[in-house]
């Protein structure tokens, strides 16, 4: 066989394949389960339109399969979980062969004996000496172990977000996101005790960032309740706000200011953490130590698995387990995660999906923001690794509004699953799987590149 001919072959097997519609997104067995799901569904979770949503029925590597049959791309990484790729094979054997085994244990009674394995090979990956974790499901929960942890070691409650943060919905952890829209509904239950900094993009817009860090860090969080400050918590990267870079040198002078006040520096690395933006943590590009890292999303391996992760003497501020925790979880350590994380973990070295997600990235990128130098209202093109923002505005200069939702509408109809972001909805997200094909690189581009230039407007 030609060299040709096996690549258009490989490039039609479903996983690295380029899309292939057989019905118009959404198709009728798609609208058929969103009247089915409005009707046993809270209203509040799943949004609903002529154009969304498709119901997925199979994954494997970059592809997605609808109900209807529909072959997709995913740009997504569905939220940047399958960071190596849906169903990988490694994963799924892991995953299988401990269902065979042990599907459930008792996390912190008589714990799975696969836990210990997972444990050591994070602490193995780890930036401290002796590192200790607390294992969870979400990343929302492995904020709350994160703030809970700086609130034991400090003896101070007060936190330090930023502006556009986003770590979770629950309860804590939605007392340190920034969106208004998130928190409002439930003001008067959340945390009263925390204060938002600006996060500075620029040099110039880091001295007053960090001078306003240093304010709060003196007087306290909280506005008039000036709770002392025990915890700063900051995602090196902004995902949800739109993959917003901080400037350069910003997280090291952060983690100075918060060392010298005693404040533990939270890194909340649930999105970018583990390979996707081109480093295993964001600290070894900082030349950061923090002293608690969150990690979520890619780390399960499609299952749902989070962590906090910090070196043994903060940890030890939790106090020795007298036969009951006073933070655990009925699923802690459970045995299928920490297989299908063990698989990654091999997987991420084996396969160089920290390579191989730079490399990707920045190709991407560039090509990119090539394409689109000369299409008006779009911002450059920003990223690291994987995790890409194209930023689109208006003639006066402002976001434009809803335009990533209408790019992420659009580029469905050609087969391309991308996602908005952004305060206003003017980012489009990338964070797609590291094993993307050079087929679907190419589509993916030319389909992005379309679907912006018939969304904006002329």
């Amino acid at each position: 066989m030609k060299e040709s001919s096996r690549s258009a072959e490989a490039a039609s097997e479903f996983g690295s394949s380029i899309p292939s519609l057989v019905a118009s997104p959404p198709g009728p067995q798609s609208r058929a389960l969103a009247e089915r799901l409005r009707s046993v569904e809270s209203r509040n979770l799943t949004y609903f339109s002529e154009d969304f949503p498709v119901f997925w029925e199979e994954a494997k590597g970059a592809n997605v399969r609808d109900v209807d049959g529909n072959v997709y791309l995913d740009f997504t990484g569905a939220f940047g979980v399958s960071f190596a790729g849906h169903a990988h094979p490694r994963i799924q054997r892991a995953l299988v062969a401990q269902s065979e085994r042990l599907v459930h244990g008792m996390g912190d009674v008589h714990p799975p004996a696969i836990k210990v394995e997972l444990l050591e090979r994070l602490a193995a990956l780890a930036p401290w000496e002796e590192t200790r974790t607390v294992l969870a499901s979400t990343g929302s929960e492995a904020i709350e172990a994160a703030l809970k942890t700086a609130q034991l070691h400090t003896g101070r409650s007060g936190i330090i977000a930023f502006e556009g943060s986003y770590h979770g919905l629950t309860l804590g952890s939605l007392a340190a996101t920034h969106r208004a829209d998130f928190k409002e509904p439930f003001r008067a239950r959340v945390h009263q005790g925390v204060s938002f900094a600006p996060f500075p993009q620029t040099e110039e817009e880091a001295e007053a960032a960090l001078e306003d860090v240093e304010r709060l860090l003196s007087e306290g969080a909280g506005g008039p309740l000036q709770q002392a400050v025990g915890a700063v918590v900051v995602e090196p990267i902004q995902g949800r706000a739109g993959v917003r870079l901080p400037a350069p040198g910003f997280l090291a002078a952060l983690a100075e200011r918060t060392r010298a006040a005693g404040v533990l520096l939270i890194f909340d690395e649930i999105f970018t953490g583990l390979g996707r933006t081109g480093v295993v943590f964001e600290q070894e590009r900082e030349g950061v130590l923090p002293d608690l890292v969150c990690l979520g999303k890619a780390f399960g391996g499609g299952l749902p698995l989070s962590a906090c992760l910090g070196s043994c003497e903060v940890m030890d501020a939790w106090p020795k387990s007298q036969g009951e925790a006073i933070h655990t979880s009925t699923f802690l350590g459970h045995p299928l995660s920490c297989a299908t994380a063990l698989a990654f973990l091999d997987v991420m070295e084996t396969e160089e999906l920290v390579r191989r997600s730079l490399e990707s990235g920045r190709r991407i990128v560039s090509r990119l923001g090539e394409a689109l130098s000369g299409v008006g209202g779009v911002r450059p093109v920003r990223g690291r690794g994987l995790l890409i923002g194209i930023e689109l505005g208006t003639e006066a200069g402002g976001p434009a509004a809803g335009g990533g939702v209408r790019v992420a509408e659009n580029a469905l109809k050609k087969g391309l699953l991308v996602l908005p972001a952004g305060g206003q909805g003017e980012v489009v997200e990338l964070a797609p799987p590291a094993v993307l094909s050079d087929a679907q690189v190419d589509f993916g581009i030319t389909c992005l590149v379309d679907s912006i230039r018939e969304t904006l407007p002329r």
